[in-house]
C-alpha cells in the first residue's frame, strides 16, 4: 500500500487574527482567576494563581510581539 502523505501548505493569512483572539482569551482567563482568589483561603493555591496569571501576561506580550512581526511582514 502507498502512501501519499503530503504536509498541509502553511498558511499563515490569518495568524494575526488568531493571536488576538488568543489574547483575548487568555485575558479571560486572568479574569475569572482573579475572581476565583476571593474565593480560596489557601495561601499556597492563591500564589499559585498569581504566578500563572504572570505568565498569561508574559504570554500576552509574547502574542502582541508576534502580531507586530506578523505586520511588519
Amino acid at each position: 500500500m502507498t502512501y501519499n502523505n503530503q504536509p498541509k501548505p502553511d498558511d499563515r493569512s490569518d495568524n494575526a487574527e488568531k493571536l488576538q483572539k488568543m489574547i483575548a482569551d487568555t485575558e479571560q482567563n486572568i479574569h475569572q482567576a482573579e475572581e476565583s482568589l476571593q474565593f480560596t483561603d489557601s495561601e499556597t493555591q492563591r500564589q499559585q494563581i498569581e504566578a500563572k496569571n504572570d505568565r498569561r501576561r508574559e504570554s500576552i506580550q509574547s502574542f502582541k510581539s508576534e502580531i507586530q512581526d506578523e505586520i511588519n511582514q
